[in-house]
């Protein structure tokens, strides 16, 4: 397709699915923010007390089965937690877009997802695996696994886990025969797909895409393992103050589960079918900051600003990841200290409802997309005692009014791969 107009190279948000552990839709997300309601928990997806760290985001009383489109119900069989989340967060931002299934052509429509490999479900592989195992030993027998075990696994076992569902169900349920990828780089994942689908947008090989995160950490076998080597908080008396970004009384994160996902859309294609547009997506980078030393990511936020046409000054806010480790929030503090000091207030959402993992930057984005179009900026959960080794102004408190059209994501992962988004209020063309 050839570029006709300066419009078909901008990218605009028009669609917005959330299923949270704070709430669910944008107006119920947006208000939980705006009164800062708490939304980790004590775990009680299953008993967690031999864990040491027993507290997540967890999303209460979902049933894709009453969300999901009817047509569509008897593949909920072939689906995990986790893609269950991805695939109604996608199909609330089309309905949220107002796009059905034709409205745009096939061709023309594609999805970038972030997603990473499910945790399987313990009735899966559970009775294979007792089979094969002898009374007198913890390691099975594999000839008994081949011949006994294996077939007592689900046919559609691997199927149900695979990163790559989420995308896969969207491009069914939606016929979407555009670009479709998934994207895993942890924590970054979300704004990687974004960066992604903006390419897309503006080579000319899509008019729309479905830009989505889930992930569904809450689970045994996955907490299990993470307790052996994750960062988390052990704040187990207290687990609506356990995730405290730049406090210097941080012990580590908490994990949540959910989704996000969004429609982006060149903006010749929104406007021509007058579509609500919630912001504009100016710029995203990604690159790595080996070692978590800050100047790499904030070599990072100078390439998005310079993309974006804007100055440091320019910015409202930053919405950074803020995790509540020791290590990462300093790392992250540095990086924004380096590019803006302590002149633009800074905003932690994660504190509220948890690290949702592949999921995390499109969730958090989401809350400064909201804060952008409404006016205002929640305050910062748990953040009393500023850290000296976190040089940056948290905004805390009653929410602020938003005094400017740019903000300004990060995201990042222990590995110091880095991301940043910059966006900007809607305000006309």
């Amino acid at each position: 397709m050839t570029e006709t107009t300066t419009h078909s190279r901008r990218t605009v948000l028009t669609g917005f699915g959330v299923i949270n552990p704070i709430g669910s839709g944008p107006d119920a997300f947006w208000q939980a923010l705006l009164a800062g309601t708490p939304g980790v928990h004590t775990i009680t997806h299953f008993n967690p007390e031999h864990l040491p760290s027993r507290m997540a985001g967890e999303v209460k009383g979902f049933s894709a089965k009453a969300l999901i489109e009817k047509s569509y119900r008897r593949t909920l069989n072939a689906m995990a937690r986790t893609v269950e989340f991805g695939v109604i967060g996608c199909q609330l931002a089309m309905q949220d877009a107002g796009l059905a299934k034709g409205t745009v052509p096939s061709h023309r429509i594609g999805v970038e997802f972030a997603s990473v490999m499910g945790a399987t479900e313990l009735d899966d592989l559970g009775p294979a695996s007792k089979h094969s195992i002898g009374a007198d030993t913890v390691e099975p027998d594999m000839a008994v696994w081949g011949k006994e075990g294996l077939p007592k696994v689900p046919p559609l076992w691997m199927l149900k886990y695979l990163p790559n569902m989420p995308a896969c169900h969207a491009t069914i349920l939606y016929d979407m025969q555009g670009p479709s990828n998934t994207q895993i780089p942890g924590d970054t994942a979300g704004a990687v797909a974004l960066g992604e689908a903006q390419r897309i947008i503006r080579r000319g090989a899509a008019d729309v895409m479905l830009v989505g995160g889930s992930e569904a950490k809450i689970h045994p076998l996955s907490l299990s393992r993470f307790n052996l080597f994750a960062p988390f908080s052990h704040r187990n008396d207290d687990p609506e103050g356990a995730i405290r970004p730049f406090d210097v009384s941080r012990d580590g994160t908490c994990p949540g589960e959910g989704t996000a996902a969004f429609t982006l859309e060149s903006l010749d294609h929104a406007l021509a079918r007058k579509a609500k547009i919630y912001g504009e997506v100016l710029a995203v980078a990604s690159g790595v900051d080996r070692g978590l030393k800050g100047p790499g990511m904030a070599q990072l936020i100078r390439n998005a600003l310079t993309t974006a046409g804007i100055e440091p000054s320019d910015v409202d806010h930053v919405n950074a990841h803020g995790l509540g480790t020791v290590k990462g929030d300093a790392f992250e503090a540095r990086a924004i200290a380096e590019v803006f000091g302590k002149s633009v207030p800074v905003f932690a959402p994660l504190a509220q409802f948890g690290n949702l993992g592949a999921a995390s930057g499109l969730m958090e984005l989401a809350c400064s997309v909201l804060a952008l179009k409404n006016g205002q900026l929640p305050g910062t959960l748990n953040h009393t005692n500023p850290d000296p080794a976190c040089p940056i102004q948290v905004h805390t408190g009653a929410p602020r009014p938003v005094t400017k059209p740019y903000a300004v994501k990060l995201s990042y992962t222990d590995l110091g791969q880095s991301s940043v988004v910059v966006i900007r209020r809607w305000e006309g063309v």
